[in-house]
């Protein structure tokens, strides 16, 4: 296989990773305003996703440096033609951080409510803009021969750029809910199984709306259409949905958020086994694509890079489980002094 195939899939499969992982604390901090009703539930909400939020954000630089080293051209015209809606992504990413670290520096009302809002901006955000992001790349950016980009940001809030920012939001709201029902008890556990409950029908009609849109505004189906095999992803992705209810009604949770992972990460696949071998393609032209094969990095360095990430990717892999086992337990208010 060659090394361009072999880095296409580890580029689609760490941003899946990232998704997987980061989803849930973006679908968390989301949900806050709403489920947190208490200065209580608050704390509890950051506990549930405190100790591991910024491990998941180690993903997103990955991907990013892999798309940096790998597929170098891409990288350049990515961050120009995206640069507005990356820069927002990246603003409101440090806006949450902080906003975890500065919350609770003063015990006062007015402080936590600027602080809250910054929490529920810097999640909600990030979620719609990614899913805004990758729904216009799987349609095409508007870029010519030069790789530059003609348009602006309103340009990528078109209709199926909006689905896929609605899309990705709700994915990681029904996330989050499983998540936090996992890591809580009481009221606050009770209000996340209802919500996750009540987001996965709103879950099923926009995936369904987003796959019939698909099929009019991109060529993600072509592959699909060549080889029909590859259509068992959309099918492993539509069993992981239907298992995430199955599991819901059951009451196994954790099964549940599982199977929310695993189809967040099919989802994932499914766009990028429909762009293959595009990783940026142009809505002007097809000549003026960026794939795998013309955006590439040098042989040698492909090679290089593939013995650093099969060193140092199951060390990382390693370390995050690791540490999910480690905070595995619920949080309680216990640990905040109630």
């Amino acid at each position: 296989m060659d090394l361009q195939i072999i880095w296409f899939f580890l580029w689609g499969l760490l941003w899946a990773i990232f998704f997987m992982t980061d989803g849930f604390d973006m679908g968390i901090g989301s949900l806050y305003p709403f489920l947190g009703k208490s200065e209580q539930d608050k704390r509890l909400m950051i506990n549930a996703m405190g100790p591991l939020w910024d491990g998941n954000q180690v993903w997103l630089i990955t991907a990013g440096g892999v798309t940096f080293a790998a597929f170098p051209r891409v990288y350049a015209v990515m961050f120009s033609s995206l640069y507005s809606a990356l820069l927002l992504i990246l603003f409101a990413l440090i806006l949450r951080g902080v906003s975890f670290e500065f919350r609770n520096k003063l015990d006062e009302p007015r402080w936590h409510k600027v602080w809250d809002t910054c929490i529920f901006v810097g999640s909600t955000a990030p979620a719609v803009l990614f899913g805004v992001a990758f729904a216009n790349i799987f349609q095409g950016i508007p870029i010519d021969r030069e790789g530059i980009f003609h348009g602006t940001l309103l340009t990528l809030l078109n209709p199926y750029g909006l689905l896929g920012g609605v899309l990705f939001l709700v994915l990681f709201l029904q996330h989050g809910a499983l998540w936090l029902s996992i890591k809580t008890e009481g009221e606050l556990h009770e209000r996340a199984k209802r919500t996750a409950a009540l987001l996965w029908p709103v879950v099923l009609v926009t995936a369904v709306v987003f796959l019939v849109s698909s099929k009019f505004a991109t060529r993600l189906y072509d592959n699909y259409i060549q080889q029909p095999a590859l259509f068992a992803v959309v099918v492993v992705a539509v069993l992981a949905l239907a298992a995430v209810r199955l599991f819901l009604f059951r009451g196994e949770l954790f099964r549940a958020w599982f199977a929310s992972a695993l189809t967040i990460v099919s989802a994932t696949f499914f766009g990028v086994i429909g762009l293959f071998p595009n990783l940026f393609p142009s809505s002007l032209n097809p000549r003026y694509h960026l794939t795998a094969f013309n955006a590439s990095s040098s042989p040698l360095t492909l090679k290089i890079m593939l013995g650093v990430v099969l060193v140092f990717v199951p060390v990382v892999l390693a370390y995050q489980i690791w540490a999910y086992n480690k905070f595995r337990t619920k949080v309680n208010p216990e640990e905040l002094g109630y």
